[in-house]
């Protein structure tokens, strides 16, 4: 029995995309960087970052809908009437995982701007949908570049819902029309979830793991659980303006979003002064404990548009190229 249930859709009449041609055209001309994984056992078409090796041919391997035609060998496909890709001695596979953190902390703020469904130009402070958006270009760039790639859902203790594993660019409207409607659902332990998707997720390869990070007993287990298993992490971190700079003041009563518990809170300057202390401190010992790890670590607020995330955060970090 599959360990993995569907989620909740939220019908859009008619549903919208999540990008539009000329943001899909940018992302294609980039790909996915992996410095230490190892390649998997079946052959694709990405450039090896290793040195040294040689562009002869080497193999070949079956046609996958969205490859780029210049690589087929037409001189076996008249003889066998079967398409085969060309590849070369540098090119190895890469399975690229992405995880994105479905807990109902990311359904924040409430009232944020626009849907999952709308132009890539719309500015969404809204954390998963913004986190959607950086799943989906992602994984379309690993497409792009004939990755092995897989979308999953974290919830609770595990996976919740999965897309994947596929390779090629033809898979593209496949994963767009699949997250165009998602929603969060529930509570997630970091810790747990992580450990059982690095049993459970698959080939090793590259794990791009987006979320908040809210996660009671924290994410350092979980994290050493995926690279124990050889997996290559990035972690996305996102926080809403509002999560970094509150506008609240007062008596007031938060109400925690996924267990929904309670707590009656004052809110002056100095309790703002210790807050903004105390998240630059969290953030600084992720940063610091990911740095010691050998992960990539990427802190970002949602009033960022995506596409500067993409295009300069995380090729600042060594990424994407």
């Amino acid at each position: 029995m599959s360990v993995y249930r569907s989620l909740s859709v939220v019908e859009l009449m008619p549903p919208e995309r999540l990008f539009d041609e000329t943001t899909l055209r940018k992302l294609e001309q980039l790909r996915l960087i992996a410095h230490k994984v190892r390649a998997g056992a079946v052959k694709g078409e990405r450039r090896s970052v290793k040195k040294g090796t040689s562009i002869e041919f080497a193999d070949y391997r079956d046609y996958t809908r969205g490859d780029d035609l210049r690589r087929l060998d037409w001189n076996v496909y008249a003889r066998l009437e079967k398409p085969f890709i060309k590849l070369l001695e540098e090119e190895e596979d890469l399975t690229v995982h992405v995880l994105l953190d479905a807990s109902e902390s990311m359904n924040w703020p409430l009232d944020g701007m626009g849907g999952v469904g709308r132009a890539a130009s719309v500015v969404d402070v809204h954390k998963f949908r913004y986190g959607v958006r950086l799943a989906a270009a992602l994984a379309h760039i690993g497409l792009t570049t004939g990755d092995r790639v897989s979308v999953s859902l974290l919830a609770g203790a595990r996976v919740i819902d999965r897309w994947g594993p596929v390779r090629g660019r033809g898979q593209t409207l496949s994963m767009l029309t699949w997250m165009e409607h998602l929603q969060t659902d529930g509570t997630t332990d970091l810790n747990a979830a992580l450990a059982d998707y690095a049993v459970r997720g698959g080939r090793v390869g590259l794990v791009l793991l987006i979320g908040d990070m809210l996660s009671p007993g924290g994410y350092r287990d979980g994290l050493n659980a995926l690279q124990g298993r050889g997996h290559e992490v990035t972690i996305l971190h996102l926080l809403s303006p509002d999560e970094v700079e509150p506008a609240v003041v007062g008596d007031i009563r938060l109400i925690d979003s996924e267990t929904g518990a309670g707590q009656d809170v004052t809110v002056d300057g100095a309790m703002r002064d210790l807050y903004a202390r105390r998240l630059r401190e969290w953030r600084s010992e992720m940063a610091s404990y990911c740095l010691g790890r050998d992960v990539h670590y990427v802190a970002m607020e949602t009033s960022t548009p995506w596409e500067d995330v993409i295009l300069f955060a995380l090729r600042r970090a060594g990424v994407v190229r």
